[in-house]
């Protein structure tokens, strides 16, 4: 299951089986982008070995999570607003919040008052304090840690979202046949979208920067999450997500490789070669406003072409493939302590920073599927995983 998506809704909106090795993929990603951030990438994470600095490897691991961020997360937005039409049309709304609070709802407080304390309970075992001694006086304080599941929190608000205009706005509509389906967006609506999420990603960050949070959340990447969401609650009637024309991913996927040497210019431009610290959080500097317009420009073109090569690629079913589709939302939950566990033990192995990034990142993705995997074995988890 995707994070947020229905379970066994896959055939609702046509063909979207290339989903699930597509999910598999972003949700490897994620443990790979976490990854950076321990070994000198950019970014918040539990714990880190090396610090971010002007060395090679944290500049590359520091581009590569800027890459990641511009895409991943939206991508997975786009995909449970495209499944929540037909979700909210087979279980009617009582019985989508219903499903939604469960499949959600469960992990992220499991994970905000169990797991989320014992993975910081982990990461301060790297400055000395006693595991479980820590782990108990965080389950005792209650101390709130949902980490990377804002996500879940983000989407029940969203389900809420949706639901709500579904009964008193206008009902929401599932795929049509394809022979009577909506006509995809012109070219024209890419860029003009691509302007308007990068117009309201700089807007937000001038209350809330890149780093900051609100209620668990950095609302200064909401633009782009908030327009994905709901670009796949709009494009599921059309199935648009299986019709994406090949002439405009390859167009995009040039945009994108064009645009992506915009950010690293302007930090070669500001200093950062030479340590000064190049500030793309917020404000109105050139170095916000670039990273503000750079994402979209970036996530359109990875996007669609994502899309479309899996679509491409995984025309047929592979049970293989099946397989690790239904441990990836496991996989998702449960990355956090696995990570943060494995690379606590490599901080003995004197590699260097990218070779150790690759070597854990591939470690900790094993184990976080075969864990999600063993543990989907109980029936309950696996009504919710």
């Amino acid at each position: 299951m995707i994070p947020g998506m229905p379970a066994g809704s896959d055939a609702s909106v046509g063909d979207t089986r290339f989903i699930g090795p597509l999910r598999v993929g972003v949700t490897a990603l994620v443990i790979a982008h976490h990854t950076a951030i321990v070994y000198g990438g950019s970014g918040s994470w539990y714990w880190r070995e090396l610090p971010s600095s002007g060395a090679p490897s944290s500049i590359a691991l520091s581009l590569l999570c800027a890459f990641d961020q511009a895409f991943f997360m939206g991508l997975f937005f786009l995909l449970a607003g495209y499944f929540t039409p037909a979700s909210l049309l087979r279980r009617g709304p009582r019985g989508y919040l219903a499903e939604r609070a469960l499949r959600l709802g469960l992990p992220l407080l499991v994970f905000g008052w169990v797991i989320g304390p014992m993975t910081v309970a982990l990461a301060a075992t790297a400055r000395g304090q006693p595991f479980w001694a820590t782990w108990a006086r965080l389950m005792a304080h209650r101390d709130y840690e949902p980490g990377p599941l804002w996500f879940c929190q983000a989407l029940l608000l969203l389900a809420l979202a949706a639901a709500v205009w579904h009964v008193w706005v206008r009902p929401l509509r599932g795929a049509e046949p394809a022979a009577t389906a909506a006509p995809l967006p012109r070219a024209a609506s890419w860029a003009w979208s691509a302007a308007g999420v990068g117009a309201g990603a700089l807007l937000l960050r001038q209350r809330w920067p890149v780093g900051s949070e609100w209620g668990h959340m950095q609302l200064g990447y909401f633009a782009s999450y908030l327009f994905l969401f709901a670009l796949g609650v709009a494009a599921a009637p059309g199935q648009w997500l299986q019709r994406v024309p090949p002439d405009q991913a390859r167009r995009w996927r040039r945009v994108a490789w064009l645009s992506f040497g915009l950010l690293p210019a302007t930090g070669v431009a500001f200093g950062a070669l030479h340590g000064v610290k190049v500030d793309y959080s917020g404000g109105l500097g050139l170095p916000a406003i670039v990273y503000a317009f750079w994402e979209p420009l970036v996530a359109w073109g990875v996007m669609a072409a994502l899309l479309l090569r899996f679509q491409r690629r995984f025309a047929q079913p592979s049970p293989r493939w099946q397989r690790w589709s239904a441990s990836a939302y496991g996989a998702f939950v449960l990355h956090a302590p696995v990570l943060v566990a494995v690379s606590l033990a490599a901080r003995p192995l004197a590699l260097p920073a990218l070779l150790k990034w690759a070597l854990v990142a591939s470690l900790s993705t094993a184990l976080a599927f075969a864990l999600a995997a063993a543990l989907r074995r109980l029936p309950l988890v696996a009504r919710v995983m």
